[in-house]
């Protein structure tokens, strides 16, 4: 998976968050199962905002487009806005709906030609080729879903000089915090950085930080949730 939630395998292992999601988590779907997601998508004609994150924006706005594979696509929001400043992006979901609902976004903004959508289950294939970007926002675990082993598959895909950029939650909001999901790892941004196994002096470390944001609770409450961003980019 725009802002996503806790993972969606999604691949959306889109936890995406947050202007799409109120982030709750789902009860326990196992990883792989497109039908659980297929159901979640169905249960509303939108799931996310239709806002691409915040963090994606922040990140890449600066860079020269080129090739960019978003992991978790959802509905499409990030793959959209990329599309729009020229990338030409290969969007990837584990649900079909979700990837209908990105293929009739990417129409409506006029960048069909520009988004290419596959279905992946990332616990068992990977989109072929290199990409200038690779990006996974709010990929989190769920159950058996092997996290770090799909984000070292994804540095994998960077090109030289590309850049590898991985958002991900800090911790449970702060109206969740009586939660307990210890199915699911919220990773510091040095852990991530440590089970990404680079090749020494082979990249560099752009950013590595954790940041507090405002988030507003399904009930409407103020809130807030930490997050954090690695992005690192391959040397040519």
């Amino acid at each position: 998976m725009p802002e996503h939630t806790p993972q969606h395998q999604h691949q959306h292992q889109h936890p995406h968050d947050h202007s799409r999601h109120n982030g709750e988590a789902p009860s326990e779907p196992p990883a792989g199962d497109q039908a659980f997601w297929d159901s979640r998508y169905r249960e509303s004609d939108r799931i996310w905002s239709g806002n691409p994150n915040a963090a994606l924006v922040r990140e890449v706005a600066g860079l020269a487009p080129g090739r960019a594979l978003d992991l978790g696509c959802g509905e499409g929001a990030d793959a959209v806005w990329l599309a729009r400043r020229g990338w030409r992006v290969t969007g990837t979901d584990i649900s079909e709906v979700a990837l209908e609902r990105a293929a009739a976004h990417a129409a409506e903004a006029g960048v069909a030609d520009r988004v290419d959508l596959r279905r992946h289950d990332l616990t068992e294939s990977f989109p072929a080729g290199e990409f200038d970007l690779v990006s996974a926002c709010f990929l989190h675990n769920y159950g058996d879903f092997p996290r770090a082993r799909v984000l070292r598959t994804a540095a994998a895909a960077v090109a030289p000089g590309g850049i590898l950029l991985v958002v991900g939650h800090g911790g449970w909001a702060t109206w969740q915090e009586d939660e307990t999901h210890p199915e699911i790892d919220f990773p510091t941004p040095g852990e991530v950085l440590a089970q990404l196994e680079l090749a020494e002096g082979a990249w560099e470390v752009l950013r590595l930080e954790e940041y507090v944001r405002e988030q507003t609770a399904p009930d409407g409450r103020a809130g807030t949730r930490a997050d954090n961003t690695v992005k690192v980019r391959r040397l040519p």
